[in-house]
């Protein structure tokens, strides 16, 4: 069944975290990126509009100009971290106007795909969707040497009050070309199928919530797909059957899955990502109080699978309430770009 052809019967199975099926046949692609794109906040702080529909925000007692000065040097020590271990970084200043609190998470609003492919996605909060800058895209196309052959626009599904937050929204299976997505105000049916459709992707959709039964705003602080390695809260889904969809399908396509708790989830042990550097390792991506949360047998894993990189964001995980994944956009446009 394609997705797009919306019958009953098609959403009562998307609902129930049935994966269906699209049938075009797209470039294959790799899991792990070698570069990322990262956005050098300049007017960073704690954003009112999306306190409501996240629950790892809170609000600080510093000023927006104390927010900003330490949310820099923690991004500075991210990126820092990542080229010397091998990851290309892109790093690109933000805009003083408008004003984009949350312009530090540029996965919300953009993907790239090795087709040459860039997505665009509408955004719940009015003041985050003026992150999404053409001018970004048309630096890498045009003085970086990466190409761009197609944009993709899913903005205009705003109008209707419908939300994709890119790789926030969606963990993608690059490889099996599979999209995991739990629902949210953030996160709507209509653009998922959009989204499959237009990418040849298939969908396991489901419903997930905090210890305290609150919706979980981003499928990235619950669950990340590496190459082999599959980490999950998998505890945080709702459902009985649409627990064991996701767990039977990251099976099947070759995962070991690790498990992580609600305490784990909630130090953004979920919310890691998985590269690989310039000599061919995999590097895990997390912050250092994802990687404190983790016990020593999960630990043991990771390192045994690649290269670990850890740098304390305290201040940006407590203000916007996202962590690593979040400030990191893989590029896997096709070509190749000189860091900054």
């Amino acid at each position: 069944m394609v997705l797009g052809l919306y019958s009953d019967i098609a959403w009562s199975k998307l609902r129930a975290g049935v994966v269906q099926t699209n049938s075009m046949t797209m470039t294959k692609e790799s899991q792990l990126a070698s570069c990322v794109l990262m956005i050098r906040p300049t007017r960073f702080q704690s954003n009112p509009q999306t306190a409501d529909s996240n629950a790892f925000q809170t609000s600080p007692d510093a000023s927006p100009a104390e927010q900003q000065r330490t949310a820099l040097v923690e991004f500075e020590g991210l990126a820092s971290a990542l080229r010397d271990a091998g990851i290309e970084v892109v790093v690109i200043d933000d805009t003083p106007e408008p004003h984009t609190p949350d312009s530090v998470f540029p996965n919300n609003w953009v993907s790239f795909h090795a087709d040459g492919t860039v997505v665009l996605y509408p955004m719940e909060a009015e003041n985050r969707r003026g992150e999404r800058r053409l001018d970004i895209i048309e630096r890498l196309d045009a003085k970086l040497g990466y190409h761009v052959r197609e944009i993709v626009d899913l903005s205009h599904h705003e109008a209707d009050g419908h939300f994709l937050e890119g790789t926030g929204s969606m963990v993608l299976d690059r490889v099996n070309r599979i999209a995991y997505a739990c629902l949210s105000s953030r996160t709507h049916l209509d653009v998922l199928g959009d989204f499959a459709q237009r990418m040849d992707y298939d969908v396991v959709a489901f419903e997930a919530v905090d210890r305290d039964g609150v919706p979980i705003y981003h499928t990235n602080v619950l669950m990340n797909v590496g190459e082999k390695l599959a980490v999950i809260c998998d505890t945080a889904i709702a459902r009985d059957d649409q627990r064991e969809a996701v767990l039977e399908r990251l099976t099947a396509t070759g995962h070991d899955v690790m498990a992580i708790d609600f305490d784990q989830l909630e130090a953004f042990a979920g919310n890691m990502l998985e590269l690989r550097a310039a000599d061919g390792v995999p590097v895990f991506a997390m912050s250092r109080r994802a990687w404190d949360s983790l016990g020593e047998e999960q630990r043991a894993k990771i390192e045994a699978s690649g290269r670990v990189v850890t740098v304390a964001i305290d201040d940006i995980e407590d203000s916007a309430g996202g962590s690593v994944r979040c400030m990191l956009a893989e590029i896997h446009l096709p070509g190749s770009a000189q860091p900054d």
